[in-house]
């Protein structure tokens, strides 16, 4: 590298490192730990790139970065931050800011950022995201400090003020609506409606030109596109290939691998190619398990604001939510922790009390990624060392067999009814019990038996 690089951090190690490794790549650099002298230096016209903090002792490196801009345009600034929300993101790519990065950092990383910012500032000036400056939310619930949420933020940021169909991936609850919404709130289009639509919405003929007429040229999300049949997928396509001025932006979301599902036959071609502008894959939390603490405490934070007392977990129920393997993802999480926030006896959030909770929720199959060729009985060993492990030292309450039973009782008799449709004396032939004995279980279990045409 050649060039001269400008380093404001006030971590005196930060910029030790990066003076080294900077020197050795062949730049010149310039290390500070105020604003202040980083202005000054800007001001005398030093420096090929910047590379800030955000939180320093005399100032923010953001509400830095347009005087920046008009003193040396084209200066490409490079955000680190230890404060890794998708706010602090798209504030950056906001303030035109030419790249971030989330503390802790990866140094081979930074070092290629830095190396490609000197060759665009040679040769073409400023690559600075733009984003338009009317207020914005100034909350989401978007929290993470692990690499993949870092990369979702800065994809949602670079994708945010395009007008590419959107295509979202992830399993139930990981937000994958929030990430749709937050485009939408910090697009060109956050001024007109944000409408999200099933198959059901476009069931009949006039379906499309109503949907058409409620978003207006903002932005349309359909949600679960793989279980739309394929008619309503071709009308689908048709809405997208209209002409006019004021179509919307598309967007759809998934929890299905949607190029198998297109090999499958599930979802048209035609469709897959035109949503697939831009993917996004929203990690499940068995992916970030170091941003689950983050989450509780985000959570927490969240009740405490809405007017309950405040809460905190212990280190062992820290512990626990950690180990967890949270099937249901960020809305079960949510979840938990707000039946915690009402049960809990002291401030502190004990385990027993976190064990009482989660080892009462049934666990479930992650849909992405999930294999079919697992026996049952390997699958049901597997579960239950996890909800073993999940007690650490401890066994789980009493009653485990009867509990147990039911978890797989219950789905037995409600797939072998729906099966034979709703039909009580075929389901016990298909079972193998009396007639009897599957009306005692039904009512038992407070199962619910609809007879319709059966399937089997």
């Amino acid at each position: 590298m050649d060039g001269t690089v400008l380093v404001a951090d006030d971590d005196r190690t930060i910029r030790t490192v990066l003076t080294q490794a900077l020197t050795r790549a062949g730049c010149k650099v310039h290390a500070t730990s105020s604003l202040t002298t980083l202005m000054r230096w800007v001001g005398e016209g030093k420096g090929d790139v910047v590379i800030s903090d955000v939180v320093m002792p005399d100032g923010n490196g953001l509400e830095m970065l347009p005087k920046i801009a008009i003193d040396r345009p084209g200066l490409p600034v490079i955000v680190i931050s230890a404060q890794n929300t998708i706010m602090t993101a798209i504030q950056a790519a906001e303030a035109e800011a030419y790249d971030y990065l989330p503390k802790p950092f990866d140094l081979p990383d930074l070092m290629k950022r830095t190396a490609r910012a000197l060759e665009l500032k040679r040769h073409s000036g400023s690559s600075a995201i733009q984003a338009p400056e009317d207020d914005r939310p100034d909350d989401l619930p978007l929290v993470g400090r692990t690499k993949v949420m870092q990369a979702l933020y800065r994809l949602v940021a670079r994708v945010m003020n395009t007008d590419l169909p959107v295509l979202i991936s992830g399993e139930s609850g990981t937000g994958k609506s929030l990430i749709a919404r937050a485009i939408h709130d910090f697009s060109d289009r956050r001024t007109l409606p944000f409408i999200t639509i099933t198959g059901a919405d476009l069931q009949d003929i006039e379906g499309p030109a109503r949907v058409l007429a409620r978003v207006k040229g903002g932005t349309l999300l359909i949600d679960e596109i793989a279980d739309i049949e394929d008619e309503i997928q071709a009308r689908i396509v048709r809405m997208m290939d209209a002409p006019g001025d004021h179509l919307p932006r598309f967007m759809a979301t998934s929890q299905n691998n949607l190029n198998s599902a297109m090999e499958a036959g599930q979802v048209r071609q035609d469709l897959y190619y035109r949503l697939s502008g831009a993917t996004i894959h929203v990690p499940s939390l068995r992916e970030r398990v170091d941003d689950v603490p983050l989450l509780a405490q985000h959570f927490l934070a969240r009740a405490e604001r809405e007017g309950a007392q405040k809460r905190w977990l212990s280190a062992e129920s820290e512990e626990l939510f950690r180990a967890y393997s949270w099937p249901g993802n960020v809305r079960q999480l949510e979840n938990a922790i707000r039946r915690l926030v009402l049960t809990s006896r002291s401030d502190e959030i004990a385990r027993q009390e976190v064990e009482q909770v989660l080892g009462s929720q049934p666990e479930m199959e992650p849909v992405l990624g999930g294999g079919d060729t697992e026996k049952l009985a390997s699958s049901v060993a597997r579960h239950l060392r996890r909800y073993f492990d999940l007690h650490g030292n401890m066994l789980p309450p009493p009653g485990l067999y009867t509990r147990i039973l039911k978890e797989v009782e219950t789905p037995l008799i409600e797939i072998a009814l729906e099966a034979t449709g709703g039909n009580q004396a075929k389901c016990a032939d298909l079972l193998g019990i009396n007639r009897n004995t599957l009306r005692k279980k039904i009512s038992d279990l407070d199962i619910q038996v609809t007879r319709r045409r059966k399937l089997m």
